[in-house]
C-alpha cells in the first residue's frame, strides 16, 4: 500500500508523492483534451487501454487518485472516491441514489450529523425514511416494511455499524440479502455501510455484501486530528456515478488533504493495533468500576449472543471505541468529563490523543429526546476514542476523575 500507485520517477524523482497544488492541466492536444472530458463526463465508455486524463482538481488530482487507489487495498474495493468531509461523502452517496418519493432504510442509531441530513434534509427532497434498531432481525425489518406500505419504494439501505456512540453490531450480510430481496429487475436496491468506527483495519463491509462503505476518515485514516475528510467506496459501476455527483457538488477533497492522508496511511495499522488494545484495557477497567452501571464495548458482548454471533462473522477486532454509562446521569458524567485531565473533553475520534465527549448534550444533541432514550443514549452515557497514550496514565486519569465525582449523591440529585 505504501508505494501504491506512484512511481517517484515521475517527480524529480521525489520518494513521496508531492502535493500537485494546481488547479488545472495542461493537454498535449485538442484531440486529447476531448477524450478526456469524453470519458469524465459519461459520454462514452474509458477504453480498455485507455488511462482517465487529468483535466481539473474539481474532478481529479494525482493526490486524490493515488489515496483513492491505495484506500481500494483496504477494503477489496474496484474504486474510491475522496470528499472533503464525511458527511459530504455521506450526502453526496445519498443524493446520488435517492430521488424524490424513494425512501431510505436506515440503522439507529446514527451518527449525530447522519441523523440530521435524514431527517431534516432528505424530507426537504421527498425522501422518506424508515429506521430498525439493532436487535430487530430480518424478519422483523421485513413486516415493518410491509406493513409500513413503503416496501417497493425503499432504494438504499445504509448502516452504521458499530453504531455511534453505543457500538451496537448490524448483521451487513442480513441487510444484503434485505437489499437482494428487495431489488427488481428495474431497481437495484444499494447496501451502504458507514465504517468508520472500525476502520479499514477491523471490518471489511464490502466482504459482507455490501455495495458501498463510507468513512469519516478524519477519523482512524486521517489519524492525526488534523485534517477533515471523507471516503466512499465500491465497484466501479457505482463510484463512477459518486464521482459524476461529487464533480457537480463540488464536494471533492483538495490535494494537501489527499497528502495528509497518504502520510496517515503509512502509520494506520501500527495506531489502531496500539489504540485497541490500550482501549481493551480501559474497558475492563471500567466494567469492574463500582460507579459505572454498563460498558458498551465490543469485546465484552454476552457469549452465546446475536451481537457476539455477529462479531465473530464480520468483525476482525473490537476497535478503540468505548461508550460507558455512568450512575448520577448529566451531573455525574459532566463532573467526570470536567475531571480529565490527560483525555481531552472534545468530539471527533481515531486520533493519536485519547477524547472523551457527552453524546447527548454534543454530538447527538439534535436527536429527538425519544429517539434518545430508545437508542441508549441516555444522559449518563459518555463516549471515549481511546489514543496511543500510556495505558497506565490513561487508566490513571479515568480511575482518578471517576473518583472526583460522587456518583450515588449526583444519582439522588437528578
Amino acid at each position: 500500500m505504501m508505494s501504491y500507485g506512484y512511481n517517484p520517477q515521475w517527480s524529480e524523482g521525489s520518494l513521496k508523492c508531492p502535493i500537485f497544488q494546481t488547479s488545472t492541466f495542461v493537454f498535449n492536444s485538442a484531440e486529447e483534451g476531448k477524450a478526456f472530458f469524453e470519458v469524465a463526463y459519461g459520454l462514452r465508455e474509458q477504453g480498455p487501454e485507455e488511462k482517465v486524463g487529468l483535466i481539473y482538481s474539481r474532478i481529479n488530482n494525482p493526490d486524490l487518485e493515488i489515496l483513492e487507489n491505495r484506500l481500494c487495498l483496504w477494503d477489496g474495493a474496484e474504486e474510491g472516491a475522496v470528499f472533503e468531509s464525511g458527511m459530504s461523502a455521506i450526502s453526496t452517496m445519498l443524493l446520488e441514489f435517492l430521488k424524490p418519493g424513494d425512501v431510505l432504510l436506515h440503522s439507529d442509531p446514527v451518527y449525530g450529523g447522519t441523523d440530521h441530513f435524514i431527517h431534516h434534509v432528505l424530507r426537504e427532497f421527498g425522501i422518506e425514511e424508515i429506521g430498525f434498531h439493532p436487535d430487530h432481525d430480518e424478519d422483523d425489518i421485513w413486516r415493518m416494511l410491509e406493513d409500513s406500505g413503503k416496501k417497493d419504494r425503499v432504494k438504499v439501505i445504509y448502516i452504521e455499524t458499530p453504531a455511534n456512540p453505543t457500538n451496537q453490531l448490524i448483521d451487513i450480510e442480513m441487510c444484503s440479502r434485505l437489499a437482494k430481496r428487495l431489488s427488481t429487475a428495474d431497481k437495484k436496491v444499494i447496501t451502504a455501510v458507514d465504517n468508520t468506527y472500525m476502520g479499514p483495519l477491523f471490518q471489511h463491509p464490502l466482504k459482507q455484501g455490501a455495495d458501498l462503505v463510507l468513512y469519516s476518515a478524519t477519523k482512524y485514516i486521517g489519524g492525526h486530528s488534523d485534517v477533515i475528510a471523507g471516503a466512499c467506496l465500491g465497484s466501479s459501476e457505482l463510484i463512477k456515478r459518486v464521482k459524476a455527483m461529487r464533480t457537480f457538488l463540488g464536494s471533492m477533497a483538495g490535494p494537501w488533504t489527499g497528502w495528509l492522508l497518504m502520510r496517515s496511511l503509512e502509520t494506520l495499522k501500527v495506531r489502531m493495533t496500539q489504540q485497541a488494545e490500550n482501549a481493551k484495557e480501559v474497558a475492563h477497567f471500567l466494567n469492574e468500576f463500582p460507579c459505572v452501571n454498563k460498558v458498551y464495548y465490543n469485546g465484552l458482548l454476552e457469549p452465546g449472543s446475536r451481537a457476539e454471533a455477529i462479531y465473530k462473522n464480520q468483525c476482525l477486532g473490537p476497535g478503540a471505541m468505548v461508550s460507558f454509562e455512568i450512575k448520577g446521569g448529566e451531573k455525574a458524567a459532566f463532573a467526570f468529563l470536567n475531571n480529565l485531565k490527560l483525555i481531552q473533553l472534545a468530539v471527533s475520534l481515531g486520533g493519536t490523543e485519547s477524547l472523551a465527549e457527552h453524546p447527548a448534550t454534543m454530538t447527538h444533541i439534535g436527536v429527538d429526546d425519544a429517539m434518545k432514550q430508545k437508542m441508549g443514549i441516555s444522559p449518563g452515557l459518555i463516549r471515549l476514542s481511546i489514543g496511543v497514550e500510556n495505558i497506565e496514565d490513561l487508566i490513571d486519569d479515568i480511575r482518578e476523575a471517576l473518583q472526583a465525582v460522587d456518583c450515588y449523591a449526583a444519582q439522588s440529585a437528578n
